[in-house]
């Protein structure tokens, strides 16, 4: 099983920025934490700040994976183009989000990614991710 995770802007930062709010374990580290607990899966991780590189990622992985996570960050809010992304592709997506965005400021609750993707997940720190990955594992059963 292939599962790409593709993190949006500033997640570059997890574990430098607003620890308070994203936690101080940088994505890296986590990852290495999902292979080891699901060693049948290959993961692939794609970060980016830039709105087209993300579509661009949704794009090569969205017909040859067997799911995709992704955390679009402030462009959950804002992209048409990422939500577009999501709704073209064959591969079941999961938005995930480390932070409860609909207890943020009001301009979060708008994702243009949601009613694209097969699920989403807010407000659970990393371990949304986790539960995204058992998620998309439960389709292959």
């Amino acid at each position: 099983m292939r599962i790409a995770i593709i993190n949006g802007p500033n997640l570059n930062l997890l574990g430098k920025r607003e620890t308070d709010i994203y936690g101080n374990m940088p994505f890296e580290k986590f990852l290495g934490q999902l292979k080891t607990k699901y060693p049948a899966i290959t993961f692939s991780y794609y970060q980016s700040n830039v709105e087209g590189e993300l579509v661009n990622e949704i794009q090569r992985v969205g017909f040859d994976y067997d799911g995709i996570i992704i955390n679009p960050g402030g462009y959950t809010h804002t992209s048409v183009a990422i939500g577009d992304a999501i709704a073209a592709i064959k591969t079941p997506a999961v938005e995930v989000h480390i932070s409860n965005v609909h207890a943020r400021e009001d301009f979060r609750k708008l994702s243009h990614v949601s009613g694209k993707a097969a699920g989403s997940i807010f407000g659970l720190g990393l371990k949304g991710y986790e539960l995204a990955v058992e998620y998309l594992l439960s389709l292959r059963s």
